[in-house]
């Protein structure tokens, strides 16, 4: 469905949050980072937060740093969509994320992927940054909230933790099911999201 941002208040929606952390050469840091910033979400409005595995994955793009800690968290909240992605960098802040420049290692990476199957600011919009230049990515940084996440769809570490939280999802813009998604990377691709074992 197509919303305006005005309109993203649903009660008890269903969000899907994909979070990352490759600030540290010792993956077991990453993974500790992981498991503080979730008990900190958990803290912050979300409810029923079910939790994918954790997945040792290379960094995005190719030689921007460590390999990743990945998943995602899929969640029940009362929040806004707008009111989540200003929580999700106010959590990136607690733990000292910064942004100095794109897709640099980063302590901590939280991203709003869905949200109650939404669609922000259009899909006009949406195409466009989905189907951006990776070239063009790298300088350009949207100003606006867009839903779902536009390069959702190229990511694996974002979704095979995706499709262990939700299986059943379905684009909300290309109407494709994310298992379909998945059959679309070779073998080669999908060996690279290695599951780890989660230490709490």
């Amino acid at each position: 469905m197509e919303l305006q941002q005005k309109q993203f208040t649903l009660e008890q929606s269903k969000c899907l949050i994909a979070f990352g952390s490759n600030g540290s050469e010792d993956i077991g840091v990453s993974t500790k980072v992981i498991n503080e910033a979730l008990q900190a979400l958990s803290k912050k409005g979300f409810k029923k937060i079910k939790i994918s595995p954790f997945y040792k994955t290379p960094a995005y793009p190719v030689g921007s740093g460590p390999d990743f800690v990945n998943g995602v968290i899929m969640a029940k909240t009362d929040l806004s969509a707008v009111e989540i992605l200003a929580l999700l960098h106010q959590v990136e802040a607690e733990f000292g994320r910064t942004r100095d420049r794109r897709w640099e290692a980063r302590i901590l990476d939280l991203d709003l992927i869905d949200f109650a199957g939404c669609v922000a600011p259009n899909e006009q919009v949406h195409r466009t940054w989905r189907e951006m230049p990776l070239k063009k990515q790298i300088s350009c940084t949207p100003d606006q909230l867009i839903l779902p996440h536009p390069r959702v769809q190229d990511r694996l570490f974002v979704l095979v933790p995706l499709c262990d939280v939700e299986p059943d999802w379905v684009h909300p813009v290309t109407g494709v099911l994310i298992k379909d998604i998945l059959a679309g990377f070779s073998k080669a691709e999908l060996m690279q999201i290695c599951p780890l074992k989660q230490v709490s």
